[in-house]
């Protein structure tokens, strides 16, 4: 298994030979800062949150622009209570810090649940398991690769 987040991203996209690029910069802790030292725009951030949803852990996947609309996720899914996870819990599921989760899901056993507005963007951009690590891919391949749900998630 590869020892880190990163490699195990890097892994995944190779297996589905979907071409990527990684830009290595300064540590970002902000969707802002990650988009200023990326030189791309606000929306092509692909931000990753998980949460918990009653008694689930899920990934919400969105533009990193918009934020996430819990009200309306919680009546379309008939969720009584939907909250973000604690750092401990991130740090447990992912062994990673906020901010710098990948929007694969699938790496943690979770199901990914992405806003439809990220398709808009062609190319997306995240950090992948690390705060100076970025990856832009195609949002086509990475919806071939992770195959999230699609939906009205942010707002």
């Amino acid at each position: 298994m590869p020892s880190s987040v990163f490699q195990r991203v890097v892994e995944l996209l190779q297996r589905h030979g979907v071409p990527f690029d990684v830009l290595r910069h300064e540590p970002v802790f902000t969707s802002q800062q990650a988009a200023a030292m990326r030189g791309t725009s606000l929306a092509s951030g692909a931000k990753a949150l998980i949460c918990k949803g009653d008694r689930q852990f899920v990934m919400f996947v969105m533009p990193a622009d918009l934020k996430l609309a819990s009200k309306a996720v919680r009546h379309a899914r008939g969720w009584r209570k939907l909250r973000f996870a604690s750092r401990d819990e991130v740090a447990e599921m992912t062994g990673l810090q906020p901010g710098s989760i990948p929007p694969f899901g699938s790496l943690f056993g979770l199901p990914t649940l992405c806003d439809a507005r990220l398709a808009e963007n062609e190319t997306i951009n995240f950090n992948a398991g690390d705060h100076s690590i970025s990856v832009s891919m195609r949002y086509a391949d990475y919806a071939s690769v992770e195959r999230p749900e699609s939906g009205a998630f942010a707002e």
